[in-house]
């Protein structure tokens, strides 16, 4: 491999061939042969040096200067940075030149590619006739004749040419237009409210912008401008066509700037990673009556799972709306069918980024992700969860295949008269002159889904003119894919709802319904995890704890009568059976009785030891601490005093007489 970066000027046979030089022969025993034909061996430069030397290292051979090389070869050296040629060497400057002018002459459009090689064709034809013996000026007038130029201007080419190998006359003969001399100038104001007018996400024409800078802007200050094509030429040439993009289509089109990512499945097999996602058809169906009796006719939504390795589509659901129902309904066909994936791709809609289905994942982006939650069916089941991009179609396969299903599904020919349009300005003539029937449309979808994946001639990387279910196949027959147990199952028909059971019996609540078994009045108070069927709350509830492991199974604890006997025994049964089996765990346990407890107990108490204070502080009584004593009665005035209470009570009693 020869590096550019300039100042080689000594080259092999070997390395002349594989450089492919013009001038040159393309092989190393062609090159050799033409340096024993010259002599190149031999050869001296005019100081008498020779312009041949022995390569140094292993192999040996010889190495030849720069200068026994055609001016062609030498100027495609120079061009490519490989060789170095002095300043002061009048041949070097010559060979530079050439050089230069390939470089501007590649870098020209093909129209100007394109008439340099006209004229060299009229000038080779001159020559031509010349060496015929005919005269020059007739040469040069027969050539302006066929090919309808002057005379004159084929002397001017002749002029360019002179002295001008002919592999070197297309840089010299292209034609060298330049523009009409200095720049007009422009306002700066003027032109910052023109650019700022034009880059709006309104997209403005220019036409209208330019209208606007000179009538409202420049008129009013006195300003004269160029004519807008003046003008749309400069801001072609300053702006950033990038920048224009972006603001005036927005950030989105930037990106389709940068190409498509190209993604290959070759390292996958079927059931390694699907994808999953929902698509609303155009199409009204009649789900049949309400509590109303009126007909509920909608759009139906059918969720659908995809096999990214072979793109058949795996299992799908249809409903009336898309949720996490019957997402997980749709897991439940492709775990019963095919297995369980090793990886999904998903968006995060709200049926999807479910705690139902994706609980426990960290990094589902919707929702508050709480620690205690859950685990949803995916996670539970070991499934890798990949999110996308939101408003990424090109992110899920899946995607393209709805194209095929809305047109083999929604334009059925039964579906005739409920098909609704893909757009609000696309409705048919016959817009929802009837609603097909859900049975009959679930019938359509199984069909279609059939045909989609059996048919032949498709062209993705797997199926190579195969079909989806072919390539499927092929690769399920030799790969490794999980199966799903009863337990698998269950946690794929049933939902998952943390619930905290009843802080004295344990028992759960499901709206209004309670569920509880013997097993459960270990666990009250705490935060459990209930999977149920929503569409059959009678049915029992399978309970675990928040770790994952499966406590039991609770029975509905119904209703009963007010006078119903027998529905009281059962519960006093109940209570029995529960103290008996208390009774049965104090006894394994074997604890100790009070007295023996007391008795083991080894209480020494300490006479409590009280200091004395260091300094005492006196302590005066503050208040009347003197009184005058008083003089104690005599004992007729005890007497007296007595006869009068006496005297009074009854008196009190005469009045009330």
């Amino acid at each position: 491999m020869i590096e550019t970066g300039g100042g080689r000027n000594w080259f092999t046979a070997a390395e002349l061939a594989e450089l492919g030089l013009p001038g040159l022969p393309g092989s190393k025993r062609k090159v050799n042969e033409r340096a024993d034909r010259e002599n190149w061996a031999l050869r001296v430069d005019g100081n008498g040096v020779p312009m041949a030397r022995p390569r140094k290292g292993r192999g040996g051979g010889l190495e030849y200067h720069l200068q026994l090389l055609p001016d062609a070869a030498k100027a495609e050296l120079v061009k490519r940075g490989i060789a170095w040629l002095p300043a002061n060497d009048e041949d070097a400057v010559s060979i530079a030149r050439q050089a230069h002018g390939w470089a501007w002459y590649e870098m020209q459009s093909d129209k100007v590619k394109a008439e340099a090689q006209r004229r060299a064709a009229i000038i080779d034809m001159v020559e031509a006739l010349a060496a015929t013996g005919m005269p020059r000026t007739a040469a040069v007038n027969a050539a302006a004749r066929q090919h309808k130029v002057t005379a004159g201007t084929i002397y001017n080419w002749l002029v360019q040419v002179k002295g001008v190998p002919g592999h070197d006359r297309l840089p010299a003969l292209a034609p060298r237009r330049k523009g009409g001399g200095k720049e007009a100038e422009v306002d700066a104001g003027a032109w910052e409210f023109l650019k700022s007018d034009y880059l709006r996400p309104e997209r403005p024409t220019f036409s209208s912008c330019y209208w606007r800078t000179v009538h409202l802007y420049a008129a009013p200050r006195g300003i004269t401008l160029p004519c807008e094509k003046t003008m749309l030429r400069k801001l072609e040439r300053e702006v950033d066509p990038r920048l224009v993009i972006a603001l005036r289509r927005g950030m989105d089109a930037v990106k389709a700037m940068v190409p498509a990512q190209q993604r290959t499945v070759a390292h996958l097999h079927a059931m390694e990673h699907v994808d999953i996602d929902g698509h609303k058809f155009d199409v009204f169906v009649n789900f049949g009556k309400d509590a109303n009796g009126r007909d509920v006719i909608e759009r139906p939504i059918m969720v659908g799972i995809q096999d990214i390795y072979s793109r058949m589509m795996l299992a799908w659901r249809v409903g009336d709306t898309e949720s996490a129902l019957l997402t997980r309904l749709a897991f439940a066909d492709l775990f019963k069918r095919w297995g369980i994936p090793k990886r999904c791709t998903m968006d995060n809609g709200r049926a999807f980024a479910s705690k139902w289905i994706s609980g426990g994942v960290l990094n589902r982006f919707r929702f508050k992700v709480r620690e205690e939650e859950p685990l949803g069916l995916l996670p539970s089941l070991g499934i890798g969860i990949s999110w996308t991009q939101p408003y990424s179609g090109q992110s899920k396969p899946i995607e393209r295949a709805w194209r095929d299903v809305a047109d083999m599904i929604a334009k059925d020919p039964r579906c005739a008269g409920a098909w609704s349009g893909n757009h609000v300005d696309n409705k048919p003539e016959n817009y929802r002159e009837k609603a097909v029937p859900l049975a009959l449309f679930l019938e359509i979808v199984e069909q279609g889904m059939r045909i989609h994946n059996e048919r032949t001639g498709r062209q993705t990387e797997t199926t190579r003119g195969g079909s989806f279910a072919e390539t499927f196949a092929k690769s399920y027959a030799v790969s490794q894919v999980g199966k799903a147990t009863a337990d698998h199952m269950r946690l794929a028909l049933l939902t998952g709802e943390q619930i905290r059971a009843e802080r004295k019996s344990g028992f759960v609540q499901i709206a209004d319904n309670r569920y509880w078994t013997e097993a459960l009045s270990r666990h009250a108070g705490q935060l459990l995890t209930v999977r149920f069927d929503p569409d059959d709350l009678s049915l029992p509830v399978h309970v675990y704890d928040n770790a994952g492991n499966f406590l039991c199974t609770a029975a509905r604890w119904e209703a009963s009568r007010f006078d119903d006997m027998a529905a009281a025994r059962r519960s006093a049964k109940l209570r029995a059976d529960l103290k008996k089996t208390v009774r049965k765990a104090r006894d394994i346990e074997q604890l100790l009785s009070a007295d023996e407890i007391a008795a083991r107990m080894r209480i020494e108490t300490e006479a409590t030891v009280v200091p004395e204070p260091a300094v005492v502080r006196p302590t005066r009584f503050r208040g009347n601490a003197a009184l005058k004593a008083l003089s104690k009665p005599s004992q007729g005035a005890v007497e007296a005093r007595k006869f009068d209470q006496l005297a009074g009570r009854a008196a009190l009693r005469l009045i009330e007489k």
